[in-house]
């Protein structure tokens, strides 16, 4: 019972572990985009020139890299694998809490909690990563 315990901590905190690497690599190729363009002069009235005083920021995906290079494929890859990865260990650490074992859902709540507080703060000290 004290491995299956342990082993799921592990999973939970691997799960934690590889939110923050799936952020991180995502990350790289994000950015947040200005406005994209005003309105023709003709449009202008009181309302738009409200809109156009206060500063928007759209948060739409911004490719950084060329969209036909070979390393944004590989990096797409990447995080399409550690997507699935991200998924498939949700739903067996769902799987182990729905076993209704008080030690096993300790075990899940504990591994979260150390995973969390272990990772979240290797995430501000990560540097961006560059793939060109």
């Amino acid at each position: 019972m004290v491995l299956s315990v342990l082993l799921v901590l592990l999973l939970t905190l691997f799960y934690e572990v590889l939110k923050v690497w799936r952020v991180w690599l995502s990350g790289s190729r994000l950015a947040v985009r200005a406005p994209a363009c005003t309105p023709p002069p003709s449009m202008h009235s009181e309302s738009a020139s409200m809109l156009e005083s206060s500063p928007e920021i759209s948060l739409a995906p911004v490719e950084l890299h060329a969209p036909g290079a070979t390393n944004s494929w590989l990096l797409r890859v990447i995080q399409t694998g550690l997507h699935v990865l991200q998924v498939v260990l949700g739903y067996m650490l769902m799987l182990c809490v729905m076993s209704y074992n008080t030690w096993i859902f300790l075990g899940v709540v504990l591994g979260s909690v150390l995973g969390y507080f272990l990772s979240f703060p290797l995430l501000d000290q990560m540097q961006p990563l560059r793939l060109v």
